[in-house]
């Protein structure tokens, strides 16, 4: 059971896709004795640059340290914590459970009612794919668990800022500092520097 003053903050950051990057920043969290509850990396929409979505269990100070060290990594373009923003945050799992023909029906009717898709159909198994929220995913596990879980894969959560009816868009608070030029050539934007970090 979690303590009463430890929270999930959400993290995103913005990095140089360069070989050992996110061991360098596992490492980080490692020696400094922090605990990423999950983490998500891939491509960004810039050529050269990748984006992360960390999850850090603990109180608030906990979070401040872990922000304030990864700005430090050379590699880091931008962090920035969402945990208060609204944001659009979503997880995707699949789930293969044990089925019968006896009990197939029952498992598609619990993943349709999921929007949830079977994407593999074994002689004694299912695979289910399930998108969203971490509590979602958790009720669909938790109601075929009796059915026998064999395998759970979880991508853990990715997040994204809302873009703002005021014309703000998730670029003023989200991890994203670049801009492409008209030679393809990645450059800052005013008043944002490499490691430069902005709390949220």
């Amino acid at each position: 059971m979690k303590p009463h003053n430890s929270q999930q903050h959400t993290i995103v950051a913005l990095v140089h896709d360069r070989p050992g990057v996110l061991a360098r920043i596992a490492s980080l969290f490692r020696r400094r004795g922090f605990n990423i509850a999950s983490l998500a990396v891939g491509a960004s929409e810039q050529a050269g640059l990748s984006r992360l979505t960390f999850v850090v269990t603990g109180d608030q100070y906990t979070v401040e340290q872990a922000t304030a060290h990864l700005d430090k990594l050379i590699d880091v373009v931008k962090v920035s914590n969402i945990s208060n923003e609204d944001a659009v945050a979503r997880e995707l799992a699949l789930i293969k459970v044990r089925a019968t023909p006896s009990n197939r029906t029952e498992i598609l009717e619990m993943a349709n009612l999921f929007r949830a898709k079977i994407v593999d159909v074994g002689a004694r198994s299912l695979v289910v794919e399930i998108t969203g929220e971490e509590d979602k995913i958790d009720a669909l596990y938790d109601l075929l668990r009796p059915f026998g879980i064999l395998e759970l894969m979880r991508t853990g959560r990715v997040a994204m800022v809302r873009g703002k009816t005021g014309g703000r868009v998730s670029d003023d608070v989200g991890a994203d500092t670049m801009i492409m030029g008209r030679n393809g050539v990645a450059s800052q934007l005013a008043g944002s520097v490499p490691g430069h970090y902005e709390g949220v």
